[in-house]
């Protein structure tokens, strides 16, 4: 069975807070000498996902 893919919405600055967070963590598993090969996948993912403009109605 294959695994559901699933599409995030988000906002410039939700994106650069993920970035972030990733990038810590990463930093965070690097001083405790664990591998961050999980979290450098969802960096790359991240950086090459292309930016999709919506059009949100105000209900």
């Amino acid at each position: 069975m294959r695994n559901p893919k699933y599409h995030l919405y988000l906002t410039q600055d939700e994106r650069r807070t993920v970035l972030n967070s990733l990038i810590e963590l990463r930093n965070d598993f690097i001083s405790q000498g664990r591998y961050t090969d999980i979290i450098d996948e969802l960096l790359v993912k991240l950086t090459k996902a292309k930016v999709k403009r919506i059009k949100i109605k105000e209900v």
